[in-house]
């Protein structure tokens, strides 16, 4: 499987299981043009008790365990897809951007396959990678923000 059927399959389990997610991170980087590469799938979502239980079963679904690594200093639920490998983490709280509401609301919907993935915009990504501030997230951070930039530039 590519990383486009991967995407698509998780994605289409996230919305038959109901749960509005944006993807971000480096994989929403990816496919808004930045040479980078990520051996995860971060998404953002609310951490209600009723996005909690639906990812539980999304994790029985795929034959998986929902797991809290960071317990309990962050809202962060991983779910490692048995058919692919693909850790999928679910990202209750971030850092670097206001709420789950303003990132969707700069976010665009991708077509990948035959599924539809919010993909947070790139300056939410850098902000968030800012704020982070972790050694992987600054080393792609002169990249991200030069095809920002471009970005920025062909549209005006």
């Amino acid at each position: 499987m590519d990383a486009s059927t991967v995407l698509a399959r998780l994605s289409g389990l996230l919305a038959e299981q109901g749960i509005e997610a944006i993807l971000i991170g480096n994989a929403a980087a990816a496919l808004q043009g930045a040479p980078v590469t990520t051996d995860d799938l971060d998404f953002l979502f609310r951490p209600t008790p009723r996005n909690v239980s639906k990812l539980r079963a999304l994790a029985r679904l795929v034959g998986a365990d929902l797991t809290q690594p960071s317990y309990p200093l962050s809202h962060m639920y991983r779910i490692v897809d048995p058919l692919t490998e693909v850790q999928l983490d679910m990202m209750g709280q971030v850092f670097g951007v206001k709420s789950f509401e303003s990132v969707r609301s700069r976010s665009t919907d991708f077509a990948i396959g035959a599924e539809t993935v919010k993909v947070a915009s790139l300056s939410d990504v850098i902000s968030m990678k800012k704020a982070a501030n972790r050694t992987k997230d600054r080393a792609v951070m002169p990249l991200l923000e030069e095809i920002l930039r471009e970005v920025e530039r062909t549209e005006e």
